[in-house]
Protein backbone atom coordinates (compact mmCIF):
# COMPACT_ATOMS: atom_id res chain seq x y z
CA UNK A 1 0.00 0.00 0.00
CA UNK A 2 1.24 3.74 -1.09
CA UNK A 3 1.25 6.75 1.01
CA UNK A 4 -1.89 8.10 -0.52
CA UNK A 5 -3.79 4.85 -0.52
CA UNK A 6 -2.87 4.84 3.27
CA UNK A 7 -4.27 7.85 4.18
CA UNK A 8 -6.87 7.75 1.79
CA UNK A 9 -8.05 4.11 3.52
CA UNK A 10 -7.62 5.11 6.73
CA UNK A 11 -9.30 8.67 6.78
CA UNK A 12 -12.46 7.90 4.61
CA UNK A 13 -12.98 3.78 4.28
CA UNK A 14 -11.85 3.08 8.11
CA UNK A 15 -11.91 6.21 9.86
CA UNK A 16 -13.49 4.42 13.07
CA UNK A 17 -13.57 0.74 12.04
CA UNK A 18 -11.73 -1.31 15.00
CA UNK A 19 -12.63 -4.73 13.09
CA UNK A 20 -10.00 -6.66 10.83
CA UNK A 21 -6.53 -6.10 10.27
CA UNK A 22 -4.26 -3.14 8.86
CA UNK A 23 -0.81 -4.24 6.96
CA UNK A 24 2.33 -2.18 7.91
CA UNK A 25 2.59 -0.13 4.92
CA UNK A 26 -0.94 1.26 5.80
CA UNK A 27 -0.12 2.19 9.39
CA UNK A 28 3.46 3.56 9.20
CA UNK A 29 2.34 5.64 6.16
CA UNK A 30 -0.91 6.93 8.04
CA UNK A 31 1.95 8.11 11.18
CA UNK A 32 3.97 9.68 8.74
CA UNK A 33 1.17 11.29 7.32
CA UNK A 34 -0.38 12.21 10.82
CA UNK A 35 2.93 13.58 12.18
CA UNK A 36 4.27 15.29 9.07
CA UNK A 37 0.45 17.36 9.57
CA UNK A 38 1.05 17.46 13.50
CA UNK A 39 4.53 19.65 13.02
CA UNK A 40 2.85 21.49 10.25
CA UNK A 41 -0.43 22.61 12.52
CA UNK A 42 1.65 22.66 15.62
CA UNK A 43 2.92 26.15 13.60
CA UNK A 44 -0.22 27.68 13.43
CA UNK A 45 -1.17 28.06 17.26
CA UNK A 46 -2.04 25.08 20.08
CA UNK A 47 -5.68 25.49 19.57
CA UNK A 48 -5.35 24.58 15.92
CA UNK A 49 -3.14 21.48 16.80
CA UNK A 50 -5.81 20.62 19.51
CA UNK A 51 -8.36 20.73 17.35
CA UNK A 52 -5.90 18.34 14.71
CA UNK A 53 -5.39 16.05 17.25
CA UNK A 54 -9.09 15.89 18.03
CA UNK A 55 -10.24 15.30 14.56
CA UNK A 56 -7.47 12.33 14.35
CA UNK A 57 -7.22 10.73 17.11
CA UNK A 58 -10.03 8.00 16.03
CA UNK A 59 -8.43 7.49 12.59
CA UNK A 60 -4.71 6.94 14.52
CA UNK A 61 -6.40 5.30 17.31
CA UNK A 62 -8.32 2.81 14.91
CA UNK A 63 -5.25 2.38 12.32
CA UNK A 64 -2.92 1.12 15.87
CA UNK A 65 -5.94 -1.29 17.06
CA UNK A 66 -6.51 -3.30 13.20
CA UNK A 67 -2.20 -3.03 12.98
CA UNK A 68 -2.06 -4.72 16.83
CA UNK A 69 -4.73 -7.36 15.98
CA UNK A 70 -2.93 -7.93 12.42
CA UNK A 71 0.28 -9.02 14.69
CA UNK A 72 -2.22 -11.37 16.88
CA UNK A 73 -2.29 -9.01 19.45
CA UNK A 74 -5.67 -7.49 20.70
CA UNK A 75 -6.07 -4.28 19.81
CA UNK A 76 -7.70 -2.53 22.72
CA UNK A 77 -3.74 -2.57 23.96
CA UNK A 78 -3.70 0.63 21.55
CA UNK A 79 -5.37 2.25 24.16
CA UNK A 80 -2.79 2.25 26.57
CA UNK A 81 -0.19 4.63 25.04
CA UNK A 82 -3.18 6.69 23.43
CA UNK A 83 -4.81 7.17 27.42
CA UNK A 84 -1.34 7.76 28.61
CA UNK A 85 -0.27 10.32 26.47
CA UNK A 86 -4.27 11.82 26.81
CA UNK A 87 -3.48 11.87 30.79
CA UNK A 88 -0.33 13.08 30.23
CA UNK A 89 -1.16 15.94 28.34
CA UNK A 90 -3.97 16.88 31.03
CA UNK A 91 -1.40 16.41 34.18
CA UNK A 92 1.49 18.61 32.78
CA UNK A 93 1.69 21.58 34.54
CA UNK A 94 2.60 24.89 32.77
CA UNK A 95 6.64 25.73 31.95
CA UNK A 96 7.69 26.96 35.06
CA UNK A 97 9.80 30.48 34.80
CA UNK A 98 12.05 29.96 37.72
CA UNK A 99 12.45 26.48 38.94
CA UNK A 100 14.12 27.45 42.26
CA UNK A 101 10.14 28.84 43.13
CA UNK A 102 8.18 26.94 45.45
CA UNK A 103 6.61 23.92 43.85
CA UNK A 104 8.31 24.15 40.49
CA UNK A 105 10.50 20.74 41.46
CA UNK A 106 7.51 18.75 41.61
CA UNK A 107 6.42 19.91 38.39
CA UNK A 108 9.50 18.53 37.08
CA UNK A 109 9.54 15.72 38.67
CA UNK A 110 6.01 14.74 37.33
CA UNK A 111 7.32 15.52 33.73
CA UNK A 112 10.08 13.36 34.16
CA UNK A 113 8.42 10.47 35.85
CA UNK A 114 5.64 10.88 32.98
CA UNK A 115 8.49 11.02 30.00
CA UNK A 116 9.94 7.70 31.50
CA UNK A 117 6.83 5.69 31.65
CA UNK A 118 6.43 7.67 27.31
CA UNK A 119 9.45 6.16 26.80
CA UNK A 120 9.05 2.74 27.73
CA UNK A 121 5.50 2.21 26.11
CA UNK A 122 6.96 3.49 23.10
CA UNK A 123 9.27 1.01 22.92
CA UNK A 124 7.53 -1.80 23.77
CA UNK A 125 4.66 -0.44 21.17
CA UNK A 126 7.09 0.70 18.32
CA UNK A 127 8.62 -2.79 18.56
CA UNK A 128 4.97 -4.24 18.12
CA UNK A 129 3.90 -1.95 15.34
CA UNK A 130 6.48 -3.47 13.78
CA UNK A 131 6.56 -7.16 13.68
CA UNK A 132 5.28 -8.37 10.64
CA UNK A 133 1.98 -9.41 9.98
CA UNK A 134 1.15 -13.21 10.47
CA UNK A 135 0.54 -14.82 7.11
CA UNK A 136 -2.35 -16.91 7.65
CA UNK A 137 -5.59 -15.77 8.92
CA UNK A 138 -5.91 -15.36 12.79
CA UNK A 139 -8.73 -14.93 15.19
CA UNK A 140 -9.02 -10.79 14.04
CA UNK A 141 -9.53 -11.82 9.94
CA UNK A 142 -7.94 -12.57 7.09
CA UNK A 143 -4.31 -10.94 6.47
CA UNK A 144 -4.90 -7.26 4.97
CA UNK A 145 -4.08 -6.58 1.35
CA UNK A 146 -0.32 -5.17 1.43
Amino acid sequence: MDFQTSVKTCLTQKYATFAGRASRSEYWWFMLAYVIGALIVSFLGWIVYMLYVLALIVPATAAGWRRLQDTGRPGWYILIPVGFSLLSMLLTPAPVVDPTAPGGMGGMGLMAILGIVQLILAIVYIYWLTRPSEPETNAYGPPPQA
